[in-house]
């Protein structure tokens, strides 16, 4: 059974961290406590907030602002947390000072934007990907090899949600128009993205949700449909903190993927025979892998990883933009 590389044993890489929120700081505990890598300077338009940050993770350079980030020769690659709506604008400033870059998930606002990025990113020579974590996780290594085995057999049906409750106002990222919030964005993409990973690129799309008052979608229910009989059965809510699971069913058999799903977890293989098993490896952190990924493929010259290519992230965000046309969301700009 065969699980990811220790992210210790991947090089050393230099980071940037470009919006040092609640996210660049889950990035930073991992990477310090679980790889080689180094964080060597952070920036934010508030120079203060930079510096607590910088406090809080012992980083030893501050800017203000993110050109001079970008243009800190010690930094060898930018870790893009900001906000979905600055995803473009933020990767494209590392990008064309030639730093290699991790976009926070969703990798763009729009299929537009991303393939943008895309181009941008070819054009420099520079490495680029979507930070979606879940790719990189051991659990996940194992449940993909488990479908390539043809332990379950065809694959029927996947499902797969993804809900939170937030109390938070109108103004906050999540619920702001001009920040692309959303349930989808936010959290649906993990589920679309899990749904892309074990599928591919589904033949149809089809949704329905609500809106929250502010004109982003707090509730969408997905179903995408595949050549062959498989197809996904998706939910994303920032209204509820829904069990967050994920099922695989085959000819053959199914898996039971607990919650969360998306994070380090376990998975139970139940067979049609009876049978069954469980792979339960408990990690700590988590983002250690994807960074880890990163650096190995630096090092070895790479612009793009096997596991999420730039083509990946465009895909998934075409499948989104579908959904959210249905639904009747369009951020300001579009």
């Amino acid at each position: 059974m065969n699980l990811v590389d220790d992210p210790r044993s991947a090089p050393s890489l230099k980071w940037g961290i470009l919006g040092p929120g609640g996210i660049a700081g889950v990035f930073a505990e991992a990477v310090l406590g679980h790889t080689r890598s180094q964080i060597v300077a952070v920036g934010s338009r508030d120079y203060d907030r930079a510096e607590r940050f910088a406090t809080k993770y012992s980083v030893p350079t501050t800017h203000e602002g993110y050109e001079r980030l970008v243009a800190d020769p010690q930094v060898e690659a930018v870790y893009v947390a900001s906000p979905h709506s600055e995803h473009l604008e933020h990767a494209l400033l590392a990008i064309r000072a030639g730093k290699h870059v991790l976009v926070e998930k969703a990798f763009a606002r729009s299929a537009t934007e991303a393939q943008q990025l895309a181009n941008a990113a070819r054009e420099a020579g520079v490495f680029c990907m979507e930070a979606m974590w879940t790719r990189f996780l051991p659990h996940v290594a194992v449940l993909r090899g488990v479908l390539a085995r043809g332990e379950i057999g065809e694959i029927i049906s996947l499902s797969a949600d993804h809900g939170q409750w937030f109390a938070v106002g109108p103004e906050h990222r999540l619920l702001n128009p001009l920040l692309a919030g959303g349930a989808l964005l936010d959290l649906g993409v993990y589920p679309a993205s899990f749904a892309h990973d074990l599928l591919g690129v589904p033949t149809a799309v089809h949704a329905n949700g609500q809106l929250t008052e502010t004109g982003v979608d707090g509730q969408v229910a997905i179903s995408l449909e595949y050549e062959g009989r498989a197809q996904a059965l998706l939910s994303t809510t920032l209204w509820a903190k829904t069990p967050t699971t994920a099922h695989i069913s085959g000819t053959d058999g199914r898996i039971e993927v607990a919650g969360d799903f998306y994070r380090p977890t376990s998975f139970r293989v139940v067979r049609r025979d009876g049978s069954e098993w469980t792979f339960d490896r408990p990690v700590d952190g988590g983002f250690q892998f994807q960074a880890a990924e990163v650096a190995r493929r630096v090092a070895e010259g790479a612009t793009e990883s096997p596991r999420i290519t730039l083509d990946n992230s465009i895909e998934v965000l075409r499948t989104l933009d579908s959904i959210r046309a249905q639904v009747g969301v369009v951020y300001p700009g579009e």
